[in-house]
């Protein structure tokens, strides 16, 4: 039986890089479900969408009858819910939209993915999965020492990592309420290829490069735990393919730096491969007011994953942010008209 995988959000940058992995290194066949918001983009996918295997349907989660439709003529084998308004900084400025996708989309996509569950049988019953694709930011912020597990109490802090928190609490309910085989992951910040520029990492490389201001929140001394896109989707893959249901994996690299120490790497980086004219791009560090409520470190204990699933990563930060950096340089193509025409680099998240 191929699977048949319905990807929310694969127009997205984790989802982007889940729909291409899925289609390069497996058999299944999938339907992208995505909304195209601001931070959509089919131009991530122009390497698959010629294949027979993958199709791209234009719609909203909370669109009931539209998600209800897609179950009946997909009959999908696993959801990956990755759709979601997922940027702190937007969700200080305009919160009520980050409830309405989080929240009630994923509940809409309960709902429709229960009604199908309940009518498959045999195989299709047992293999059926509902994954849901979380944040660490869920947990709250630790201090100097430890590490978010997956039995770490739930201390969201932003209207965005609150509305993850009650979706998770969603899909759990939907699990221990009506049996829903359910998978929840919870990862780190991610970094890749395909990227969209209001996050730090591309944001710093193309502010660097357009001779910009590198905005640095406070001092740089919030630490976050960096894991590359692309071995988050080999570890999505083999948690939908052989995790328990009902179970949470927390999904982290093990690559912790202060966002200084980010944005001052990405300059070396930036100052070996594409020199400026004079100095260096880290004359570019601009200290500016921290950002409301803003966390101080995120790190997360995978060895669940490691131990129980044989996950590996196989970058560390040194190797994967050198591969990025190059790849932001080699692709203008795909950077430059959001730059131009969706977002150019001002500073979000002030609050109203």
């Amino acid at each position: 039986m191929p699977d048949r995988i319905l990807v929310t959000g694969g127009a997205g940058f984790i989802g982007s890089a889940l729909v291409r992995h899925l289609i390069r290194e497996t058999g299944a066949e999938v339907l992208n479900l995505d909304k195209l918001t601001y931070a959509g983009n089919l131009e991530s996918l122009k390497e698959v969408d010629s294949s027979p295997r993958y199709r791209f349907v234009k719609g909203d989660i909370c669109d009931a009858t539209l998600v209800r439709s897609l179950f009946e003529s997909f009959r999908p084998t696993a959801v990956m819910h990755l759709a979601a308004e997922s940027h702190v900084d937007r969700s200080i400025d305009g919160p009520l939209e980050f409830v309405r996708t989080n929240v009630l989309g994923t509940a809409t996509l309960l709902d429709a993915a229960l009604a199908h569950w309940r009518i498959l049988s045999g195989a299709e019953r047992d293999r059926f999965r509902f994954q849901h694709i979380s944040t660490d930011e869920v947990f709250g912020s630790l201090g100097a020492d430890g590490f978010f597990k997956e039995t770490t109490p739930y201390d969201p802090r932003s209207p965005y990592s609150a509305s993850k928190a009650s979706s998770d609490h969603m899909v759990r309910a939907w699990h221990h309420t009506f049996g829903l085989p359910v998978l929840i992951s919870n990862c780190s910040n991610n970094y890749g290829p395909y990227h969209f520029p209001e996050k730090l990492i591309p944001l710093v490389i193309l502010n660097a490069l357009d001779g910009l201001p590198l905005p640095v929140y406070g001092k740089g001394s919030n630490v976050r735990d960096w894991l590359h896109v692309e071995d988050h989707v080999r570890a999505l893959w083999l948690i939908d393919t052989r995790g328990v249901p009902g179970e949470t994996y927390n999904i982290g690299g093990h690559n912790e730096r202060t966002n200084l120490e980010v944005v001052q790497t990405i300059c070396r980086i930036l100052d070996a491969e594409r020199p400026k004219a004079s100095g260096s791009y880290l004359d570019q560090i601009k200290f500016v007011t921290d950002r409301p409520g803003h966390d101080q470190r995120y790190a997360i204990d995978p060895s669940k994953l490691v131990n129980e699933l044989g996950w590996k990563p196989q970058e560390t930060f040194d190797t994967g942010i050198r591969k990025t950096v190059r790849w932001y340089l080699e692709n203008e193509w795909w950077w430059h008209p959001i730059r131009e025409n969706k977002y150019s680099g001002e500073r979000l998240g002030k609050g109203k």
